[in-house]
């Protein structure tokens, strides 16, 4: 049973309440600092080298930081082969939790190849590399060497086909012509492995005293091979 003085108790209660919602509402939600990415560092992958056309022997590793210093996830990345051709993969994505980026860059056919990096609102961030073309024609055994004529060699002719730094060239096509002589090589060419070699046989023709024989490959100076065939 109500008391005389319950309902407008009751009707003050109900009013403070309604108040409380409104002001309630009215507020607004306390701001939250933007962040967005202030820097963006190379972790690994500069200036590496390796055979031009194949992939660079460590991935390119990038890091987003805020203006505190601390990493950033979910930011997104863009790559773009900026020099040398080739490709990278993937070519763009979202940092990880450490704020890190991951790609592999596969060079193109040129000795300066370049990537470019990026991620919204701070300045592109060039990463170079270095792709090691043939330069020379190594004759790594058999050459000079001495037989009768229309006869084989004793010894198989050994090409390396190396660039800078005596790096060995791997996929290459070496060509073999006789140029004086007569005879044959087989097989007249093949593809250098992993070492940047290719063997072949050399077959004397019937010309008595010194026969020679060209190697060739891309756009190098062809090597000579001679050899003397005895009566």
């Amino acid at each position: 049973m109500r008391t005389p003085h319950s309902l407008p108790l009751r009707r003050h209660a109900l009013a403070s309440l309604a108040a409380a919602v409104l002001l309630a509402g009215c507020q607004k939600p306390a701001a939250t600092a933007a962040t967005t990415a202030a820097t963006l560092t190379l972790v690994q992958g500069d200036n590496q080298a390796v055979q031009a056309g194949k992939d660079l022997p460590h991935p390119i590793v990038l890091r987003v930081l805020d203006e505190a210093g601390t990493a950033m996830a979910g930011v997104a990345v863009t790559l773009v082969v900026a020099q040398g051709g080739g490709t990278v993969t993937p070519p763009s994505g979202v940092s990880d939790a450490k704020g890190e980026y991951t790609a592999r860059w596969t060079l193109g056919p040129l000795a300066d190849n370049q990537l470019r990096a990026s991620v919204p609102g701070v300045d592109p961030l060039t990463i170079r590399a270095v792709g090691i073309v043939p330069s020379d024609i190594i004759v790594a055994q058999g050459n000079g060497q001495t037989a009768k004529y229309n006869a084989a060699l004793p010894t198989s002719i050994v090409v390396r086909v190396v660039g800078a730094g005596n790096t060995p060239m791997a996929g290459i096509t070496v060509l073999f012509q006789v140029t004086s002589g007569g005879g044959a090589i087989s097989p007249q060419s093949a593809v250098t492995s992993a070492l940047g070699e290719v063997t072949t046989k050399w077959t004397l023709g019937s010309a008595v005293g010194t026969q020679t024989a060209a190697i060739t490959a891309t756009t190098l100076s062809p090597a000579l091979l001679t050899a003397t065939a005895l009566p």
